[in-house]
């Protein structure tokens, strides 16, 4: 067995965290298990001192309960770099703060920390954008700040998602077609009348058999999907927006996907990453804190968190 290892996680406060859904709570219970010792932080807790990255946080203890899944102990404060491993679990939006904490992180990489995942790939990897690193695999798309631009691709494509290039959760996304009497007003909202960037995408009508998010851990696919099928009157595969999730076998097509895309972040140093597929195609590519561990594992019967404390372990030398 293994030796014992000391982990970090940062994260948002783990009191309003679901349970019964949250992967970061899955990674600390995989981790206990392995007899590994917890520290919890939150962004607050960090600093940087002449060059090094404090941490100020708390020893933890979790518990798969839904009542009670948490209990803080000792507080802990010292240098990252003495830690083994942190977690980077911080939900969006990815706005200054989210930077400063990968800087903060890096700081502790550079002296040996594990950082999961790369603090720099973190800022390199926009979830929306980075598809355009894999037009192979992605539907038509266009990034811009134009309204004329974004409404003559509409008008190419007859109809499209458009999304923020920093949103989570399915917040701001909208779906137009070429008759919609909203169209400026929605592309003013998202571009603020042309001050920010936003995405455009080409609408495909598969959303409703599901937005599947496929999980991978140093590159290489958890073999099952999980499915997320919008509600009633809804087009958004996102869990928070109501959507329900189904567990799948993952196809050809989505081997392919992963195939393509997997060992670029694992060059990236992205130990666990998130694709969302929707009918054939790479809609998003998810680094910061993926989700769906839980779902699948109930799913299915298997140990996603676990199997990445066996890839984090397989980074330390025996």
């Amino acid at each position: 067995m293994s030796r014992s290892r000391r982990l970090g996680v940062v994260m948002d406060p783990i009191e309003s965290i679901q349970p019964k859904k949250d992967s970061t709570l899955a990674m600390l219970l995989a981790a206990q298990r392995r007899g590994w010792t917890l520290t919890y932080f939150r962004q607050q807790d960090l600093a940087v001192r002449d060059g090094a990255a404090l941490g100020r946080g708390r020893r933890i203890m979790v518990r798969d309960d839904n009542a009670s899944w948490f209990e803080l102990g000792e507080e802990w404060q010292g240098k990252l770099e003495t830690l083994d491993v942190v977690l980077m679990r911080k939900d969006p939006p990815f706005d200054m703060e989210y930077i400063y904490t990968t800087y903060i992180l890096e700081l502790a990489e550079n002296r040996g920390l594990l950082v999961v995942n790369k603090p720099s790939s973190l800022r390199d990897i926009n979830e929306k954008a980075y598809t355009a690193w894999f037009p192979q695999c992605a539907p038509a798309g266009l990034i811009s700040r134009s309204r004329h631009d974004l409404k003559a691709f509409l008008e190419e494509q007859g109809k499209v998602v458009l999304k923020p290039l920093d949103g989570m959760g399915g917040k701001s996304i909208f779906v137009v077609d070429r008759t919609d009497p909203n169209t400026n007003v929605i592309l003013e909202t998202l571009t603020e009348y042309g001050a920010r960037f936003a995405l455009a995408q080409r609408y495909i009508p598969e959303i409703s058999d599901g937005d599947k998010r496929i999980l991978l851990i140093e590159g290489e696919p958890v073999p099952f999907a999980l499915a997320r099928i919008p509600g009633p009157g809804e087009f958004r595969g996102n869990l928070v927006a109501g959507a329900r999730g189904v567990g799948r076998e993952l196809t050809p097509r989505d081997r392919w996907l992963c195939e393509e895309v997997g060992p670029v972040l694992k060059r990236m140093g992205v130990m666990f990453a998130g694709l969302d597929v929707i009918g054939d195609y790479l809609t998003e590519i998810n680094v910061t804190s993926p989700t769906g561990i839980r779902e699948l594992d109930r799913a299915f019967d298997i140990d996603i968190a676990g199997l990445l404390m066996e890839a984090i372990e397989a980074r330390f030398p025996v």
